[in-house]
């Protein structure tokens, strides 16, 4: 049972969540492929500290938002469709990518597909940001990967953890099940460990964080639940790494840099900056800086850490005058809202003794 002060609660932290890793990504997105040399010459000693243009626009958002969008509309329509009898999860977040593939080589929305819903009649996710090509081929056609049998086997970057935040807002879950749904999904595109674990490390955080744990405390559950999966010990050691900078001297661009130990930064490194930024963060702003201001993945850092500051803090912690100028706001909210609603509401909008009609509309699903 939601009380209406839960409620409340969990719509700003879903809201902080979906906010702030929006707003990381687009802190990153003007920094994308610079070292960090590069980064200070650009923008001075200090490096980037507020909203950039990028894409044509200042507040421009990645593929990364694109992606989380249609996560969490697809996770809206996995408890929608149980009212069927069917119920898989990764089913129904992998047809949402899809339907995100669909922007990615459409001219707009097609108003022939029945099952597009509203946020594929958003014409401005219709536009490309930088997809990663991973994404791209691990959605280019309608086989389901599997931890068994995944999509770009040898795939290890951040973007499938970058999508992955909204799995942490299933706080009626078990944690074990939110790593595991985490983890499958993002075989669907990522099919490496490192890129699997990571996912489901991040989303068992958020989980954590939205259910009123410590960021520190969150962390170390993560850390007991991979424990013993093949291929964690990666992820593992990122996570040791960025508990373990907490403690050595004053937030830096060069302590960041350092948790990074891959030649080409993959997933478990770009989640240790942002779990460390996250952890020495005196506000929401320094640690988004503090995440974005490096030579690896900026944008990638920036939304990780958003997300987390988001679930932990709320929206109300996030700066107004970057989310004023922050590209698809109003739809995000309108998720975020929608997201809130189906959680805490789910039986009244469409249970057997109460309906909203135009909730089937929202998020129409198939019998089976």
């Amino acid at each position: 049972m939601w009380g209406r002060a839960e409620q409340q609660d969990f719509r700003s932290r879903v809201r902080g969540t979906l906010l702030g890793s929006a707003l990381g990504d687009a802190l990153g997105a003007p920094l994308a492929g610079l070292s960090l040399d590069a980064v200070r010459a650009a923008h001075g000693p200090a490096g980037l500290t507020a909203p950039a243009p990028a894409h044509g626009r200042r507040g421009a958002v990645t593929a990364a938002t694109q992606l989380t969008l249609f996560t969490v509309d697809g996770l809206i329509r996995a408890h929608v469709r149980r009212d069927t009898g069917a119920w898989h999860p990764p089913t129904d977040v992998h047809r949402a990518h899809l339907r995100w593939a669909a922007t990615q080589h459409d001219w707009g929305p097609d108003e022939r597909r029945e099952d597009n819903g509203w946020l594929a009649q958003e014409e401005w996710l219709y536009v490309r940001r930088d997809p990663d090509r991973a994404c791209l081929t691990g959605f280019a056609d309608t086989v389901l990967g599997t931890p068994e049998q995944p999509k770009n086997p040898t795939a290890r970057n951040s973007a499938a953890t970058t999508r992955s935040a909204p799995f942490g807002l299933l706080v009626g879950w078990d944690p074990a099940l939110v790593l595991q749904l985490a983890v499958e999904c993002a075989a669907q595109s990522h099919g490496h460990p490192t890129a699997r674990l990571s996912a489901g490390a991040l989303a068992v955080t958020v989980h954590g964080l939205t259910r009123g744990e410590s960021l520190d405390a969150a962390v170390r559950r993560a850390l007991a639940l991979l424990d013993g999966r093949p291929g964690h010990q990666p992820v593992t050691d990122a996570l040791l790494r960025a508990l373990a900078a907490v403690t050595r001297g004053a937030p830096a661009a060069e302590a960041v840099e350092a948790l990074a130990v891959s030649d080409d930064p993959d997933a478990a490194d770009t989640l240790a900056v942002a779990v460390y930024c996250a952890l020495v963060a005196q506000d929401v702003p320094h640690g988004l800086r503090l995440a974005v201001n490096h030579g690896g993945d900026s944008a990638a850092a920036g939304a990780l850490c958003g997300s987390l500051l988001g679930a932990l803090h709320g929206e109300t912690a996030l700066p107004a005058a970057w989310l004023a100028g922050l590209e698809g706001r109003g739809t995000l909210l309108e998720l975020a809202d929608d997201f809130a609603l189906e959680m805490t509401q789910g039986p009244a909008l469409h249970g057997p003794a109460a309906a909203a009609p135009g909730w089937s509309a929202r998020y129409p699903v198939p019998a089976s």
